[in-house]
């Protein structure tokens, strides 16, 4: 007797198709998953062995094969306990074999025939959608995941079926089959964040102010140096309450990596990720790798901010391993067996203190060694620093500027944001941070005086190929925030003065 139903498995964030076949046969009683499973799947017979029987179903004393192909993919976690649950109790005719035509079940089993969900809900049914799957059984958890990619489309050519228990196969295809019907995609719009703060708690900083103002406008990274107490963590905490509210794609998008991470909350809203890892994060934690590749921090920040703060406490092998994310938006982890891209557009906001002791060798009261001051700020290698669009010094703030009235909310930068974003996107449909080379000259159209200020610009401050690119980039932005079609001047001379990474 055999039967077989689809199911998926993840590859970083993205799902692959995988048939269950289970063959029940004559033998001694054994039970055995093939198909490159991990512990995870191969522990799965114990899962359904329990739950078939504790669903009311019959457990065969016989011999069962569970195959999972391709044979050659790799198989990890307990998402496949339901479709082999399904595969045999089909084979063993318990339930209609029809009834997983054209089907697709994914989801991990309880000892007591319980379903639970299993990360990647939203990737699978993506998929699922895709290739025109009838239908997609998962739990009852993951059925607000499971059902936005048709709700989004229109099209909602698969329908999800939430599932509570094993036994509730048993209704698949009957008039009373559970439904899921589609949600609204729900987000979280800063203002309903009151825990991470407003920029008008940021005082005595304006040049800082608007340098993230113009960062969260076109997508920049930024790095910011100066003393202990200056500000810098406040502003990058409160950068993400300035940044426009995610659209649909990209909501979907921070969604899938959260939910293939086992991250997500069943029917939370999605607002845009901040991630701020500690500086002894090693390179494979913050870019992704491990033997069954895993996402990093840069993916977990995707559409939203990674904050480094004290940047030059992180080794150089994680910072040199950012290169890549930064300029290509995407990272690459290759293994023996397979090779992954991940997703990766993030704003990267860095802090640092001029010198391990943090006042900086021009102060009296720096303590650090000419060589110790040189090394922390060498952590830093010059290709990275070229691959930040915007840097600046900040100095502490006076007293009288702190107990001074506070300065603009977030409310209100965050409206010329979106307006800048705005124009951006329907002008280039991407960022200006995201604009090519090609782009660059096609989208940044310069006035004679912007031009003889750029040249002069590029000759004074001996900027790279790629830092002449950035400067047009940020150069955009201000030009957007000021509703300006062409660059002027002022622009140049703007995006210029961000390229500051030491005290002259």
């Amino acid at each position: 007797m055999l039967a077989s139903v689809g199911t998926y498995t993840l590859i970083g964030v993205e799902a692959r198709e995988v048939t269950v076949e289970v063959d029940v046969g004559s033998g001694l009683p054994s039970f055995s998953v093939v198909g490159l499973p991990d512990a995870a799947v191969r522990e799965s017979r114990e899962r359904v062995r329990a739950a078939v029987t504790n669903s009311g179903f019959e457990f065969p004393q016989r011999r069962i094969t569970a195959s999972l192909a391709p044979a050659d993919l790799r198989k990890a976690g307990p998402g496949f306990d339901l479709a082999i649950a399904a595969a045999l109790l089909a084979a063993l005719g318990q339930i209609r074999a029809e009834v997983l035509t054209d089907c697709a079940l994914a989801a991990e089993l309880a000892l007591d025939g319980t379903v639970r969900p299993v990360p990647g809900a939203l990737a699978m049914a993506e998929r699922a959608n895709a290739r025109g799957v009838g239908r997609i059984v998962v739990a009852a958890e993951s059925a607000y995941e499971a059902g936005l990619p048709g709700s989004l489309a229109g099209a909602g050519q698969t329908r999800v079926v939430p599932v509570e228990r094993l036994a509730d196969l048993s209704r698949l295809g009957a008039a009373d089959e559970p439904c899921f019907s589609a949600q609204v995609l729900r987000r979280d719009p800063p203002e309903s964040q009151p825990q991470i703060g407003d920029m008008a708690d940021l005082r005595g900083q304006p040049v800082l102010r608007q340098a993230l103002e113009t960062a969260a406008a076109g997508g920049h990274g930024v790095l910011i140096l100066g003393p202990p107490g200056a500000g810098k963590s406040m502003a990058a905490r409160r950068l993400p309450t300035i940044m426009p509210e995610l659209s649909d794609a990209e909501a979907i998008e921070v969604l899938r990596i959260s939910s293939a991470c086992g991250r997500s909350r069943p029917g939370a809203a999605i607002a845009r990720p901040f991630r701020a890892p500690h500086h002894t994060i090693s390179p494979a934690g913050l870019v992704g790798g491990g033997t069954q590749p895993r996402p990093g921090e840069v993916t977990l920040a995707h559409r939203g901010v990674l904050f480094l703060d004290e940047l030059g406490e992180f080794s150089r092998s994680a910072l040199e391993a950012l290169r890549q994310p930064l300029e290509d938006g995407e990272v690459t982890i290759t293994r023996a067996r397979q090779s992954i891209t991940l997703p990766c557009r993030f704003m990267l906001i860095a802090a640092s203190n001029p010198c391990p002791c943090g006042f900086g060798e021009d102060s009296p009261s720096c303590r650090c060694s000419p060589g110790a001051a040189s090394r922390y700020r060498h952590r830093i290698s010059g290709a990275l620093a070229d691959r930040i669009d915007i840097s600046l010094l900040v100095e502490q703030p006076d007293p009288d500027s702190l107990t001074a009235k506070p300065g603009e909310g977030s409310g209100l930068i965050r409206e010329r944001v979106t307006m800048a974003r705005e124009l951006a996107l329907d002008r280039q449909g991407c960022t200006n941070a995201e604009l090519g080379p090609a782009a660059i000259r096609k989208q940044v159209l310069m006035t004679a005086s912007a031009r003889a200020a750029l040249v002069s610009g590029h000759a004074r401050m001996g900027l790279s190929g790629r830092g002449h690119d950035r400067i047009l980039r940020v150069a955009r932005t201000l030009a957007d925030l000021e509703r300006s079609k062409e660059v002027d001047a002022v622009h140049i001379a703007g995006a210029l003065g961000y390229r500051r990474r030491s005290g002259e």
